[in-house]
């Protein structure tokens, strides 16, 4: 399997990480110090930076466009499942802060992630 696969496929992973504990009833989610719209904010930030790394410059935009409507997704799935979880426009808003800068970190150069790991590695992505 080449790495430009592996990366698709833990990309994929970190998606369905992100949402499982999104949708997580509310007495069953970590405990974490951080506020909740900073771990939206990080969350999202990773994202973007991750996928970023794999997809042309000029397509950023999807990354964007992709993550703002995972994030409203998943903000209309708390409101319904009455389990512990609100939907809050507020954590749309941080998820979008954070895709956002993420993106913008990446055009300084943290999109170049999979190179170095490809050198770490001894490998050619």
């Amino acid at each position: 399997m080449n790495l430009q696969k592996l990366w698709w496929i833990l990309g994929v992973l970190l998606i369905a990480l992100v949402v499982l504990v999104c949708l997580l009833p509310g007495r069953d989610l970590p405990s974490t110090p951080l506020n909740d719209k900073l771990n939206h904010f990080i969350a999202h930030f990773i994202l973007a930076a991750y996928f970023a790394g794999l997809v042309p410059r000029r397509r950023w935009w999807k990354i964007f466009v992709g993550l703002l409507a995972l994030g409203i997704g998943i903000e209309v799935m708390q409101g319904m499942m009455h389990v512990g979880r609100e939907s809050d426009p507020l954590d749309v808003a941080a998820n979008s802060i954070g895709a956002a800068a993420g993106l913008a970190l990446s055009w300084l150069g943290l999109a170049r992630w999979p190179d170095l790991v490809s050198r770490l590695l001894g490998r050619v992505a």
